[in-house]
């Protein structure tokens, strides 16, 4: 027995000392392996850069690092650079790409790029590359031999690396936390666009025989996913910060989708105009659920136009305020201000063919300094289509129309249809506007009324309100058709004493009296329909034409027009005639009392 203990015990030396120097001999297999490799490794990375992208770029690292048993390399202090003098060369020659790139970063990573295979099949395969940390920066400068060009390489970059490689593969490229940076280089203008904590993920990179033929890759990659969870960035201004959040994009279907998108006002709605020094609309726009399909990844790459097939917003406001305290003589000029004339200045060119809104809620909200009062209009759940959106010439050139049909509810109660037609290469901002408000009371028009026009509807009942207009950046010309019975007004003033707005008692009875035609048609069946030419002031705003020039149509066919007005004003004038002359006959018959009195009284004392 004891002698069976000692040759087991030897056995088990003889294997762990075996298992010892194989391990031993493995380690310095692969040190010497990974020292030799690294020249080796570094020459090749170069070389493979600079082959495939026609002798374009160059990298340079401070440091490489190998492990061959796990197929991972590091290296340190990347930098990839275009060489300016082949970029000129190529554009002699027609083949210089729209876009140049400059990427540097602390670190680069591969893994598991399978030396094997490499040394067996000539095919270098890689798993995973991570550029950690990037700074990317992109100039673009677009060049018309480039115009309507396939996504694909101008010349395969196999042709480059064939004589040493079969084939040349990465699964995936991953750009984390990355900070880009955009340079436009076709305008006089330097134009910088800047973003940070990008990630980026390029899929299945392939260079071999076939790649650069195939229909279902572009640019070699079978897909791109772009990834950005929060974001934020203060406009040039100072006035507004934008907000992104959760941004993911799918090249391969071509969808995006933003989880929230807002422009938030950096000042409260009285603060902000007097900070901006100048009348200026406020804006505050919330916009849930945002999504694109259709996008077309290869054309934004290349010529920076983002075009789409069709974009949804779910859930969302735009909320508009005017602060009339301001003065509006200094104010912000707003010509070339609507909205279809901000899209054409938009700096990237952009199409969407169809926009589909659903449960956005929009409010302008005015402060009338004569009153003290908010007047608010607002559409709630308004829901439509916008076809047509675009700034493109070429597209403009085809169909130079942007429609709009949209479904609202007017203040919350009253159902409202509207159709815009906007010309899209009208120097003055030419555009049309109808609709039908149907049934509501009356009285729901309160809000906006008694701030903004200082009238209190008492009752009335509204069956339908039609309206067909005509603008421009000078105003706007259209007819208003009101439907309505049993209408009943108040005039107001505002009584600082009181701190609240009263009815002025006289004038609003004169008012229904001489002015108001308490319903259209009236009982004589003789309908009036109120033409309106609205002259739009140089410091107002879309949404203020819209509403007053509609308001003006609603005066006007109740009977507020400038002639009834100066009719009322008439008659209070001949009122305030009669009251004085009735006060001076007053005084009058009391100095004759007081002089007979006296007399009567000298005549008795005699």
């Amino acid at each position: 027995m004891p002698e069976t203990r000692r040759y087991r015990y030897k056995i088990i030396k003889w294997i762990a000392a075996t298992f010892v120097i194989a391990f031993g001999l493995l380690a310095a297999i692969a040190w010497f392996l990974n020292v030799k490799s690294r020249p080796l490794l570094t020459e090749q990375i170069k070389t493979l850069l600079y082959k495939s992208t026609d002798s374009l770029y160059t990298i340079s690292f401070s440091k490489v690092t190998t492990n061959v048993l796990t197929g991972s390399a590091t290296l340190q202090n990347v930098k990839i650079t275009a060489d300016t003098v082949r970029f000129k060369e190529l554009i002699r020659l027609k083949r210089a790409p729209n876009n140049l790139y400059t990427v540097t970063l602390k670190k680069l990573v591969v893994r598991h790029f399978h030396p094997i295979t490499l040394y067996r099949q000539r095919k270098l395969q890689i798993e995973e590359v991570i550029f950690d940390k990037p700074e990317v920066l992109m100039m673009n400068r677009q060049f018309d031999f480039n115009e309507d060009r396939p996504p694909r390489p101008i010349k395969s970059p196999y042709a480059f690396i064939s004589k040493n490689l079969e084939e040349f593969r990465i699964k995936a490229i991953r750009f984390q936390d990355a900070s880009f940076k955009y340079v436009n280089k076709n305008v006089n203008k330097l134009n910088v666009f800047a973003i940070d904590d990008l990630n980026i993920t390029l899929t299945d990179l392939l260079v071999d025989s076939t790649s650069a033929d195939d229909p279902t890759r572009f640019y070699l990659l079978k897909d791109v996913i772009i990834n950005l969870n929060d974001y934020q960035y203060t406009t040039p201004n100072k006035m507004y910060n934008i907000k992104l959040n959760k941004l993911d994009f799918r090249a391969s279907t071509g969808k995006l989708r933003v989880n929230k998108f807002e422009l938030e006002p950096r000042y409260d709605e009285m603060q902000f105009a007097k900070v901006a020094g100048h009348a200026l609309d406020r804006f505050h726009i919330q916009m849930s659920d945002i999504s694109m399909s259709g996008i077309d990844l290869p054309v934004y790459i290349s010529k920076q136009e983002l075009r789409a097939k069709e974009m949804g917003i779910t859930n969302g406001f735009i909320s508009v305020f005017n602060n009339g305290s301001v003065d509006q003589q200094v104010g912000e000029l707003k010509i070339g201000r609507f909205p279809h004339q901000l899209l054409q200045k938009l700096a990237p060119p952009v199409l969407v063919q169809k926009i589909k809104l659903k449960d956005v809620d929009v409010s302008y909200i005015i402060y009338n300094s004569e009153s003290q009062q908010r007047g608010r209009i607002s559409f709630e759940h308004t829901s439509g289509i916008f076809k047509n959106v675009t700034n493109l010439p070429k597209i403009k050139a085809i169909n130079p129309t942007m429609e709009a049909s949209l479904n609202t509810q007017l203040l919350g109660q009253a159902s409202l249809d509207l159709n815009f037609k906007f010309n899209l290469e009208s120097p003055k901002g030419y555009f049309e506007y109808k609709g039908v408000l149907h049934n509501f009371n009356a009285r729901v028009l309160n809000q906006i009324t008694k701030p903004l026009g200082l009238v209190r509807i008492n009752r009335g009942i509204v069956d339908k309100l039609q309206f067909d207009f005509k603008a421009d950046n000078t105003g706007a010309v259209g007819k208003v058709d009101f439907y309505y019975y049993d209408l009943s007004v108040a005039l107001m003033r505002n009584d600082p004493a009181k701190d609240h707005l009263v009815a002025r008692g006289l004038i609003s009875i004169l008012a229904n009296a001489l002015i108001i035609n308490s319903e259209n048609p009236n009982r004589n069946n003789e309908f009036t329909s109120s033409v309106v030419n609205y002259k739009k002031p140089d410091s107002s705003s879309f949404f203020s034409l819209i509403w007053r020039s509609l308001f003006e149509g609603i005066k006007n066919s109740i009977g507020i027009t400038e002639e009834k007005q100066n009719e009322i004003k008439q008659h209070i004038a001949n009122f305030k005639e009669m009251q004085i002359n009735h006060q001076i006959r007053k005084r009058n018959r009391l100095k004759r009392r007081q002089q007979r009195a006296r007399e009567h009284r000298l005549n008795e004392a005699r």
